[in-house]
């Protein structure tokens, strides 16, 4: 049902946004929760998506080497990053307007179908 990882990066830098800075793990639990798709988003699909925003200057991230375990890459949303959220936010918004208008003519036109003899 057409690619539906392009809407996993408003919601990583939402939760960039609202978290401040966040580990890989956490945002792939996060997601879950705030995914704009019934479909399930693949960690290889967050991470990638990750790269992306880092690439293009809407996030950073760096190796947290302190505490037990392992070095974890945590990331963290740049100005840049902001402002393509606030882009996201009126791209979705417009989405949403013309969805519900969508599904009220689709459903009016299904009940007008089911009237015709």
């Amino acid at each position: 049902m057409g690619n539906v990882y392009r809407f996993v990066e408003p919601v990583l830098l939402f939760l960039l946004r609202r978290k401040g800075r966040s580990y890989g793990y956490e945002l792939a639990n996060d997601l879950r929760h705030y995914a704009l798709t019934d479909a399930e988003i693949e960690v290889a699909a967050l991470y990638k998506t990750l790269r992306r925003l880092e690439e293009n200057g809407c996030a950073i991230s760096e190796w947290d080497v302190e505490g037990g375990g392992p070095a974890r890459r945590v990331y963290a949303l740049t100005a840049r990053g902001e402002e393509h959220l606030d882009e996201w936010i009126t791209v979705l918004d417009h989405m949403c307007t013309s969805m519900k208008r969508f599904t009220k003519e689709a459903r009016a036109a299904s009940v007008q179908e089911s009237r015709v003899p």
